[in-house]
């Protein structure tokens, strides 16, 4: 047995907020309550002056596996999650090959199966990621893919998408999408203005996402389907989001800590490391998001974490691939540029990070109850650390070398210790 003494526990399914003990057994969480230290336990962890919750969950991750493992694969990208605190994550489909089809699914759950971490995956919405042909999602969901994404390619054809969303009404799993029109992109992950100008080139204007996420908040309204709107980068979108859920759209949306700490400016300073998809944008943008985020339209936070090579971002900035590692510092950065600075409570924060993405794929996570999963994540959230190395397989983050507040302890999933931080570093 594990027990966990004297930590405040923040558990936001049932509100609780308090100073408590858990006691761990056979993967479940056996007692919470006052206890005293004995030898009975195997393993006992002084929690005090730290914070105590849910195991992170990440709806939002690739993790290159089959394909690109020289930039990461499935034990990698655990470890990284482990460090960052997540105990559950979903990769998505743009592997190589794709994820459309069982073969490579049931690579894919194989090697999940092996990890420290709760690895799950969705599969492709279409054959090869070319948005004509739907994927045969009655057997990849009956295989084990939680649901459905073309996450780095949109959907163009609308009567497609309707298609799509009938079937995943179906069968009753999100789709969730990724909405950059490129007929409307000049030269993509850096927003259109004057970073891009500066740089020689159009770049891709907050219209090729918010209109396409117009589009398909009232196909989502029409077809009655579970939508979920991945890295929401603009105001324009947060208020369709919000039109539509007043309406009674089945939707949901989620934004990455990356766009709610940095605007565009980032790219002059950090390059090909601050080139995302979709880009970082305006301080109004980045405001609206937070404003999402606080009045319930962004149900969620996830990382879309990406790694790539040096190599590869060391290409000149507009060939440089998009996108950056996010999971071992997205709790850092929530607790440094939201809590710390009054938008969200802490206990919302883990809402968001916790229970609302386990919500969204039916997981059982993101609670702390007698019975429940020994999912845990412990972390003293005045602690301050510098960004420098990484668990994961890549190093591509514009936040290297900056200073975050909130730094993950331990790690626990299934009972299992899987990560515990051995570096002591001071408060702020």
């Amino acid at each position: 047995m594990i027990l966990i003494a004297g930590g405040r526990m923040i558990d936001p399914k049932t509100g609780t907020d308090e100073i408590r003990d858990l006691v761990l057994e056979d993967g479940r969480i056996k007692y919470i309550g006052k206890f005293r230290v004995s030898d009975e336990y195997e393993t006992v962890i002084d929690a005090r002056g730290k914070i105590i919750v849910p195991g992170l969950v990440d709806v939002h991750v690739h993790f290159r596996d089959p394909g690109f493992t020289y930039k990461e694969d499935i034990e990698s990208g655990a470890a990284a999650a482990a460090r960052g605190g997540f105990t559950t994550v979903v990769c998505m489909a743009n592997t190589n090959p794709i994820a459309d089809n069982a073969e490579t699914l049931r690579y894919i759950l194989e090697k999940a199966a092996a990890a420290k971490i709760h690895v799950r995956t969705v599969a492709a919405v279409s054959l090869g990621f070319k948005g004509e042909t739907l994927s045969d999602m009655t057997e990849l969901k009956k295989l084990g893919a939680v649901g459905f994404s073309d996450d780095g390619i949109p959907l163009r054809d609308s009567a497609f998408v309707r298609r799509a969303m009938a079937a995943v009404k179906a069968l009753d799993v999100p789709i969730s999408l990724h909405e950059e029109d490129p007929a409307l992109i000049g030269t993509a992950g850096i927003n259109d203005g004057e970073v891009s100008a500066s740089f020689g080139f159009a770049g891709a204007p907050a219209v090729s996402e918010s209109s396409m996420v117009a589009r398909d908040c009232m196909l989502a309204l029409d077809t009655g389907a579970k939508a979920h709107f991945q890295h929401l980068s603009c105001a324009e979108s947060v208020a369709a989001v919000r039109l539509a859920k007043q309406l009674g759209a089945q939707i949901t949306a989620e934004v990455t800590p990356q766009h709610f700490s940095l605007t565009e400016e980032a790219v002059i300073s950090q390059g090909s490391l601050a080139k995302l998809n979709p880009p970082l944008r305006t301080e109004r943008d980045r405001y609206a998001l937070i404003s999402g985020l606080k009045d319930g339209t962004i149900d969620m936070i996830a990382t879309d974490h990406a790694p790539h090579s040096s190599e590869e971002k060391a290409k000149p900035i507009a060939e440089a691939p998009s996108g950056m590692t996010g999971l071992e510092t997205a709790l850092a950065l929530g607790i440094t540029n939201l809590v710390r600075k009054g938008h969200l409570s802490l206990p919302d924060l883990i809402e968001k990070m916790t229970l609302a993405p386990a919500r969204l794929y039916g997981f059982d996570a993101g609670y702390l109850a007698e019975g429940a999963p020994a999912d845990i994540t412990i972390f003293d959230d005045k602690e301050c650390w510098t960004v420098s190395d990484f668990s994961s397989r890549s190093a591509n983050s514009p936040f290297i070398g900056q200073s975050l507040s909130g730094k993950v302890k331990y790690t626990i999933c299934g009972g299992n210790i899987v990560y515990k931080d051995t570096e002591e570093r001071p408060h702020g």
